[in-house]
């Protein structure tokens, strides 16, 4: 085998805080597709590969308000209803299909034979949650986890003491669900400012990632970042985005499931994209044949792509070098119904190309790290800047979010040594009104109204609390506090005595 150079891939699983707080199309519905469609079919894939012998598979990062939703009792149970209902949608849709295209009745067997695949995996591997089916792999080596501050805020955006203590109360969280503090994060958004590498230096993180330009394209190796030993990496967008990018990518081509398109009394998706300007009444039946073609063709592309990548940069740098792709886990079996499939032939094609196949931190051991760099502020988002999180359209976000720290910073110090749940709370809710999530749906138009509800509604939760610590009123915080937590809300090991306040 020739060494064509380094491969990582890296993948981010986020979806906000959702529980009880609704349905489609940013609700618990939108939790449990995600979880039937992707994170189990994607586990899976890393587990059997694991179980070949294979190592440092692919770097996966969680956020901690993912993985608190995917070990919540209340989800659990909730998941594997919704499993159970899509099983008795596709029996219904075998009903509905049954004098209609062969290709629709072929679909629904399949639906159902997913569905009670999904069920028979969810009851066994999953039934205790999702800390237990990805502790075995970090265990083992096969894949290598990353964290991130708790609620996923715009790290930039933050007071220092709040970012500090939001990155610890996020890494803490994911030392107990796997038994380890990772050392690498992929930072909610990529958001960087400069000098919040000493953050992750002082946090125990030594590596994270960082978009593309944020390096000017020089994505060949890792950086370390200023004067730390914290390294950087770059995603390589020419080759990351062969699969999803802004305007097009692989889950667009006409023979692909499409997402869109629902058949409403079923809710199956029956479609394949046909064509991108196609209505949805005129699409074509999903024919999965067509599709494992295009799986194979995008493959294989992909592959040709990473080596002809890496030999570029071999020759202009002179050494072996590293490609990173990362994207949302997501993207594999949620938005890209075939993505999962791909995703495995990638994976067992690359090392056959020549390419080594490593995580973030195999990476690292391996050499791939280049000289030291000065990062500028910079996120994913549009313009590479913070103009999605800090732009004109949610200037009244950010402002609440800044006055709530303040507030926050400014509460009188509690008891030393007792640990006061009404605090524990207000912080909590304080950290999920600064979640980012809330102005990228403001700035994309998507959901934006439920995102500034959501937003108002921790704010006020907080406003509330801390005005009775504020006051004195303390057995009323308590009660206030405990009825908060029992309605919903993850981290319920928080601890405010982390934060130093009025100081």
């Amino acid at each position: 085998m020739t060494d064509e150079g380094t491969f990582c891939l890296v993948l981010h699983s986020h979806l906000p805080w959702l529980p009880h707080h609704g349905t489609w199309p940013v609700g618990e519905e939108w939790l449990y597709q995600a979880w039937a469609h992707s994170y189990l079919p994607v586990l899976d894939l890393v587990h059997r590969l694991g179980e070949e012998g294979r190592r440092d598979v692919l770097t996966l990062g969680v956020t901690p308000v993912l993985a608190a939703q995917l070990d919540d009792p209340y989800a659990l149970r909730a998941a594997h209803d919704w499993l159970g209902t899509w099983q008795l949608r596709a029996r219904h849709a075998a009903d509905r299909w049954r004098a209609a295209d062969p290709l629709l009745r072929d679909l629904a067997s399949a639906e159902h034979r997913a569905a009670g695949w999904a069920i028979e995996e969810f009851e066994t591997r999953w039934r205790h949650g999702f800390s237990p089916v990805l502790r075995p792999l970090v265990d083992a080596g096969v894949v290598e986890p990353l964290g991130g501050p708790a609620t996923h805020p715009f790290q930039p955006l933050l007071r220092e003491p709040v970012r500090r203590f939001a990155l610890e109360t996020g890494l803490a969280d994911s030392a107990r669900r796997i038994g380890r503090a990772p050392h690498g994060i992929w930072a909610p958004e990529c958001g960087y400012a400069p000098g919040m590498e000493h953050d992750y230096a002082r946090a125990g993180v030594r590596r994270f990632l960082v978009d593309g330009p944020a390096l000017r394209g020089d994505t060949h190796a890792a950086r370390p970042v200023g004067g730390s030993d914290v390294v950087c990496f770059g995603r390589d967008l020419e080759v990351t985005y062969r699969v999803w990018s802004p305007k097009a990518g692989y889950p667009g081509d006409p023979a692909y499931r499409d997402f869109h398109t629902f058949d409403h009394p079923t809710g199956l998706k029956p479609a394949r994209v046909t064509g991108r300007h196609v209505p949805p009444e005129r699409k074509r039946p999903y024919d999965p044949e067509q599709a494992a073609a295009a799986v194979t063709r995008h493959a294989e592309d992909f592959v040709a792509t990473v080596v002809d990548r890496l030999r570029e940069l071999r020759a202009r740098h002179g050494r072996p070098a590293l490609v990173v792709a990362a994207y949302d886990t997501e993207l594999f079996g949620h938005w890209w119904h075939e993505g999962p499939r791909w995703l495995e032939a990638v994976l067992r094609t690359l090392p056959a190309a020549g390419v080594r196949v490593t995580t973030l931190r195999g990476a690292v051991e391996a050499g791939h790290v280049g000289a030291p760099v000065e990062l500028p502020a910079s996120s994913w988002g549009s313009g590479k800047d913070w103009r999605v999180w800090d732009g004109e359209q949610v200037s009244d976000l950010v402002a609440a979010g800044a006055a709530v720290q303040d507030e926050l910073l400014a509460l009188p110090p509690g008891t030393p040594g007792h640990r006061d749940p009404a605090r524990d709370q207000l912080v909590r809710e304080a950290l999920l009104a600064l979640s980012s999530d809330w102005a990228f749906m403001v700035t994309k138009d998507s959901a934006a109204d439920y995102a500034r509800r959501r937003a108002k509604i921790h704010g006020d939760r907080f406003g509330e609390l801390a005005g009775m610590v504020r006051g004195g009123n303390h057995e009323r915080a308590a009660r206030r506090a405990a009825e908060l937590r029992a309605a919903d809300g993850p981290f319920g090991h928080l601890d405010a005595r982390g934060l130093a306040c009025g100081s």
